[in-house]
């Protein structure tokens, strides 16, 4: 990675991909290097590679407090949470037409309902209120006769606000034939989250949130049920997702898994007295608004603006200093909308468009902490300065 001007790294966007544990990285060429037969093979090395991928399905479903079975290997969150929402929708259309999810979901989840409508289904974006989390009342009055599903996420990727989907999976179990869906994506390693006890029958992971590799995630899939696989082939992960699977990022997945097990809520606590250590910096610079919530949050995610200030001229700013942060999710900062997100909490378009987001690892310290918030001090001040002096010059 190269270094800001002044020789300085400190890593500030987690929620957009980590940096792989060692271990994983061990654990992955390992893999490569002596588990290279196909685990379909019948032959002794697709044996052996079978019984890695065995292992690491029983880790992640040990994990996941659900049973191997149940868990189908992806390719990531994207693939995941397609798989789950088309897969549901393609099969269940003789029930129904109709969906439901939030406003603010992921456009891995957004975007593929927006397909399905052209599509001929219906979709319900169900409202939130100003501190970016839906209400059971509205899921309620969204429910219609022939909805099929409902996807809400676990952890907003932008604010960090925490979703009650444990409240309206309970629900929905008087629903049986409306399927509940959840994105855990930023939520698995923070946020802890009991799949059985919140009637969650599709569940959506990525290994690259939790210092595992990129390229490889989880579909829970609850026992039983039936989804239309969007991949066909060679029947792979129970006939859900063909195509031989990466045994090597699979590996790798399962190692992260096994140090978030080992790690506990430790992490948590101290990434949570760095979100608060963060929130008071932030607080105190004069043009700094503070949009995450105070509470009921994840414990990585800080969403700021600065009113008058492009987000991503202050992004270029904060990476000449060595500190790399984001606007709006990794998948979408690239275009210049203000957050969808943030309009959906009532955020004006200028406040929406000046965003930024900061989301802490495992790395991180509370030296970092402390750095990053002098640094945001300095570019604010001497960006506003520099804009009233062009305004100035623009008005002689």
């Amino acid at each position: 990675m190269p270094s800001g001007r002044c020789g300085l790294v400190i890593y500030l966007d987690n929620s957009a991909t980590t940096r792989p544990h060692p271990q994983v990285i061990e654990t992955m060429s390992r893999a490569m290097a002596s588990y290279y037969g196909n685990p379909s093979s019948l032959h002794r090395k697709g044996l052996e590679a079978e019984s890695v991928l065995k292992q690491a399905r029983e880790v992640a479903a040990k994990y996941l407090g659900c049973k191997p079975g149940e868990v189908i290997f992806t390719s990531g969150g994207t693939e995941s949470n397609n798989a789950a929402i088309k897969g549901v929708a393609f099969q269940y259309q003789g029930r129904g037409k109709h969906i439901i999810t939030t406003q603010v979901e992921h456009p891995a989840v957004f975007d593929v309902c927006k397909q399905l409508e052209s599509m001929g289904f219906t979709v319900t974006y169900v409202p939130v209120d100003h501190e970016g989390r839906v209400r059971l009342e509205d899921v309620q009055q969204a429910m219609r006769p022939d909805t099929i599903l409902v996807s809400v996420m676990h952890v907003n990727n932008e604010l960090g606000t925490i979703q009650p989907v444990a409240e309206i999976g309970k629900w929905l179990k008087q629903f049986p034939k409306v399927l509940f869906h959840v994105d855990a994506v930023q939520g698995i390693g923070k946020v802890p989250l009991k799949l059985k006890d919140s009637g969650i029958d599709l569940l959506s992971v990525s290994a690259h949130k939790f210092y595992g590799p990129r390229g490889v995630g989880i579909l829970f899939k609850r026992e039983g049920l039936i989804i239309q696989p969007l991949l066909m082939g060679g029947g792979q992960e129970a006939g859900v997702r063909s195509g031989t699977e990466n045994l090597p990022a699979i590996a790798g997945l399962a190692k992260a898994i096994r140090i978030l097990e080992e790690l506990g809520s430790v992490e948590t606590v101290r990434l949570q007295r760095l979100l608060e250590q963060l929130r008071e910096g932030i607080s105190q610079i004069e043009g700094c608004q503070v949009n995450t919530p105070k509470s009921g949050v994840a414990p990585h995610i800080m969403n700021l603006s600065v009113p008058g200030v492009k987000a991503e001229v202050l992004l270029h700013a904060l990476e000449e200093r060595g500190f790399y942060v984001s606007t709006k999710s990794a998948c979408s900062s690239k275009a210049n909308e203000p957050s969808r997100v943030l309009m959906a909490i009532g955020i004006e378009a200028e406040c929406a468009l000046s965003s930024l987001r900061i989301s802490l690892g495992r790395e991180n310290t509370a030296d970092e902490v402390n750095q990053f918030v002098a640094a945001l001090r300095e570019c604010v001040k001497s960006l506003r300065a520099y804009m009233k002096t062009e305004t100035k010059s623009v008005t002689r």
